[in-house]
Order: structure tokens, then sequence, then C-alpha cells
């Protein structure tokens, strides 16, 4: 047998923080080998999603891309980003009282930024800066896919997070793609050694979404894992980075809490007109006595799918020894997911952000490839067909929040 026709092993995981060396950055940066080709299949993805929901707004009379940019939460975003915070509240048919601070302001702030030097409308502009961080983040996952486990299946995990059945949200203006973008360089920093900035890139994740702090938590176990391995002989930037890290959460809690005479406990207040907060599940386990009893259409029981499907991965994650500061940032995420209340419907979204759960499908992935590409592509494109459907249905048809 012809040495070239056996595959080459794939590179091994690291279980804790990267143990190779790492190239010294240089001011010359080169993209890797094989991610133009990722970034390709990322964006035909995404466009084509985009394509699909024009289409679907098309056809059900709605305006153009309305779907797009006025979906949800992304009008809350919107408002703030040209009238600022304190303008604008809801008063649900229950009596609570929801405000416009619940929402995190780094994202509209991109939004004013992008208003203030394009002749855009605030949609458009909201568009723009959400399409713009996804694609930062795929590549920002290329990069830390090729780090551990080499081209095939850093291109893999670029083309899952793509093709996920909830990736619309990607490139709709919601927050998920900023949040994924700071946390995917943050996790990357941190795993090349880089403590000041992914310290820095965490704190401005923690200003992107309530769950930012996610970010700063990995940073956080990992510097105490770096502690104890080099018995406190650490570098002054790790120090720095983990001190950085969670001030932007913490900036924004403490903020809202001071406009409502509750530093502590305000934001928390406010969250919880929302129907937002960690109730230990209470509120999962009575969605699904509801949803076994009645039924949820297609919506519902996708999302419990998701969700499960979520949980799996998570399993396979910790089986696979991924570096750990990818598990502590999916599992306390996954904890959120599981543990949070509010509508069941959302809770597929805030797993889009999780992308080392699909570090074992995409190190599977590649190995299908490499062996038998024609499966490989069957899987993802059948995988690209639901993705495409889905989001269709979840942002122009169904009528439960995104």
């Amino acid at each position: 047998m012809s040495t070239s026709s056996v595959p080459r092993p794939e590179p091994a995981a690291p279980s804790g923080l990267l143990r190779r060396p790492v190239p010294r950055p240089t001011a010359r940066h080169r993209m890797p080998e094989g991610a133009p080709a990722a970034l390709a299949v990322f964006a035909t993805a995404r466009l084509a999603g985009i394509l699909v929901v024009i289409a679907a707004d098309h056809l059900a009379g709605h305006t153009l891309a309305r779907s797009l940019a006025h979906s949800w939460d992304a009008r809350w975003y919107l408002h703030i980003a040209t009238h600022g915070y304190g303008r604008l509240i809801w008063i649900t048919p229950s009596g609570a009282v929801q405000t416009d601070w619940a929402f995190f302001p780094l994202y509209p702030g991109l939004v004013r930024a992008v208003l203030a030097v394009l002749p855009c409308t605030p949609g458009q502009a909201g568009l723009l800066v959400a399409w713009a961080a996804a694609g930062v983040a795929a590549y920002g996952l290329y990069l830390i896919g090729h780090l551990l486990y080499g081209r095939a299946a850093a291109t893999a995990l670029v083309a899952l997070w793509a093709v996920l059945p909830h990736s619309v949200e990607l490139t709709i203006a919601y927050t998920e793609s900023l949040f994924a973008a700071l946390a995917v360089w943050s996790l990357y920093c941190l795993l090349t050694g880089r403590w000041l900035w992914a310290g820095s890139l965490a704190a401005l994740a923690g200003l992107s979404r309530p769950t930012g702090f996610a970010v700063a938590a990995a940073l956080g176990v990992a510097a105490a894992h770096e502690l104890l391995r080099r018995r406190g002989r650490v570098p002054a930037t790790l120090w720095a980075g983990v001190l950085l890290a969670p001030l932007g959460w913490l900036g924004y809690v403490l903020w809202v809490g001071a406009r409502t005479g509750a530093p502590l406990r305000g934001y928390f207040t406010v969250q919880s007109a929302w129907e937002s907060r960690f109730d230990f599940g209470a509120g999962a386990l009575r969605f699904l006595r509801l949803l076994f009893l009645y039924g949820g259409g297609v919506v519902y029981p996708a999302a419990l799918i998701l969700v499960l499907v979520g949980v799996v991965l998570f399993g396979l994650l910790c089986l696979d020894r991924a570096p750990l500061a990818l598990v502590v940032f999916a599992g306390v995420l996954v904890l959120l997911v599981l543990g949070g209340s509010g509508s069941f419907s959302s809770k597929p979204r805030f797993l889009l952000p999780v992308f080392p759960l699909l570090i074992p499908p995409a190190r599977a992935l590649a190995r299908t490839w490499r062996v038998r590409p024609a499966r490989a592509l069957l899987v993802g494109g059948a995988l690209a067909v639901v993705s495409l459907l889905y989001g269709a249905y979840v942002t122009v048809v169904a009528h439960s929040p995104l």
C-alpha cells in the first residue's frame, strides 16, 4: 500500500492549557492554510440563510428583511442605540414592568457608532455589526480548531457552527454573534498565552450579554490551574488579565443597580420582570410538564431536542479532554441554560455561542472526511437544509420568542 493513502493521525487535544510552544505574535499575521476555504463555507451558508429569510418575509407579505432587523429583542437594542437608556418600558399583562436596562450596552453602542459614520438606518447598522462579528467569530473558531486539532477539524468546526439549526440568529440584529466573537478570541488568546488580551476581550464580552461572565469564569479557573501547575510563578500579565476579565459585566450590573437605587440587586430585579432568573431548573421542569401534557407545535419540541443534544455534547467534550478553559466556558453556559427561567424557545439561542460543544462532532466529521468524503458532504448538506428551513420558520412563521 502506498504511504500516501494512509490518513495522517489527528493532533491530540491537550487536557489543560496548551502545553506545546506557541509561535510569538509577529507584526505581520499570516492566515493559516485552509482558513479562506473554511470562511467561504461559513459565508456561503449564512448568506443562503439570509436570502431564505428574505424570501420567506416576501412570501409572508412582510417588508424587506423585517425579520432580520426587527425581530423581538432587536427592537429594544435598536431603540437603545438611537435614544439611549431609560426611554422605553413595557408593562406585561401580569403587571410586570420591563425596562431597557435588561439589555447590555456594547451591541447598541456599536450600532450607534455605525450610525454616526455611515448613512444607514438603525436596522441596517444592527445587521452590519452582527454580520461583521459573525465573520470575526468564525475566523477565531478556525484558529482555535487549527491550533488544537489541525486543519480538517478546524474547517469542520466552522462549517458545523454555520449550519446549526438555530444559526439564523448569527445573521439577525441580535447579540449572539458579537458575544461569540469576543468569547472565541478571548479564549484563543488564553490558549496562546496572551493573558492581557484575553482579559480585555473577556471584559468586553461581559458588556455584550448577561451571560458574558462565563468568559471571565473560564479565565479565572484557567489562571488557578496555572498557579497550581507553576507553583505560583506566573507572569504579571496573568494577574492583570484575570482582574480585567469580570470588569465589564460587574460594571454594567452595578450601574443598573445605582440607577434603580439598589446597587447589589437592582439589575437582578430588572431581569426578574423579564422572567429571567436562575431558578435551578424549576421553570424548565414546569415547561416540560406542560409540553408533554398539551404539546407545543414545532418550536418548543425542537428547542427541547437541541438542549438535550447540547447536554450530550458537553458530556462528550469532557470525555474528549478538551482544554480546561473551553470546558469551563461551555459548562457555565450549559448550566445557565438548564437552570435559567424564561421562554424555553430561546434556550437554543443561548447555546449558539457555546462553540466548544461542536468540538467532538467536528473531530468526528474530520475523520469521516479523510475516509469517506461523500458521507461527510451528505451530513453537512443535510444539516444545511435543516438550518435554512428551520431558521426561516422560527424568524418568519413561528410566533415564539427567539
